[in-house]
């Protein structure tokens, strides 16, 4: 699910190749499943649009994307090929047409304005820095005119932030860059426009919490 810039390095879904087969059951027993539910919902999507799931893993999100909207085109793509053959049986067991690439999520193969709606999960905490800025620009370029952008993630405390959360991920490396306010900053810097974070959800009562985002593509 997680993407590098490099073409040779990425993170498997699970963390570890041989942790694959685990990965969406302990999504669905810590409610990650169930969380992305909300992100769908602030898309208002319709019959007929093209749909990109960046940084997809095993095909959770679009798998529901297509069990909710039959009528939707929807991509997914990740640089890892044992989770996209994952996904793809998934969506075979389950009678839909996806179709999925792989690919990164700072180089995505794919046309200038060819989608109407770009979601992630839980895949954008996993990025450097740079290749936050890349993944950013390159989802506002394959955007159409006043498509959106949803993403969910786990997210760092702001600064000076106190409580459980703060001590579980402040000094995590993959949270370091990952707050409410750094996130804003790039989706503006990446030109979208109506950027804003429309959403919260805390998970493990509290341990760990989710925000949701929403940033449009200029018309």
């Amino acid at each position: 699910m997680s993407i590098t810039g490099d073409r040779n390095r990425y993170l498997p879904a699970a963390g570890r190749d041989w942790a694959l087969p685990l990965y969406d059951p302990l999504q669905r027993l810590l409610g990650g499943d169930a969380a992305r539910r909300p992100l769908l919902d602030q898309a208002v999507l319709a019959p007929g649009q093209r749909v990109l799931d960046i940084g997809c893993g095993t095909g959770t999100l679009a798998a529901l994307l297509k069990s909710l909207y039959p009528e939707v085109h929807v991509v997914g793509l990740d640089p890892d090929p044992k989770a996209l053959a994952r996904a793809g049986r998934k969506a075979a067991r389950a009678g839909f047409s996806i179709r999925f690439d792989r690919g990164f999520s700072g180089e995505l193969p794919y046309a200038d304005a060819s989608f109407d709606r770009v979601f992630s999960s839980y895949m954008f905490h996993h990025l450097n820095a740079g290749d936050r800025q890349k993944t950013l620009r390159e989802v506002r370029r394959v955007l159409g005119p006043a498509g959106s952008f949803h993403m969910v993630d786990f997210v760092r405390p702001e600064a000076g932030a106190k409580g459980w959360s703060g001590r579980l991920l402040g000094p995590h490396a993959h949270f370091r860059d990952n707050s409410d306010s750094q996130i804003l900053a790039l989706l503006g810097e990446a030109a979208f426009a109506c950027a804003q974070k429309v959403a919260e959800r805390a998970l493990l009562g509290g341990l760990l919490r989710l925000s949701y985002y929403r940033a449009v593509a200029p018309s």
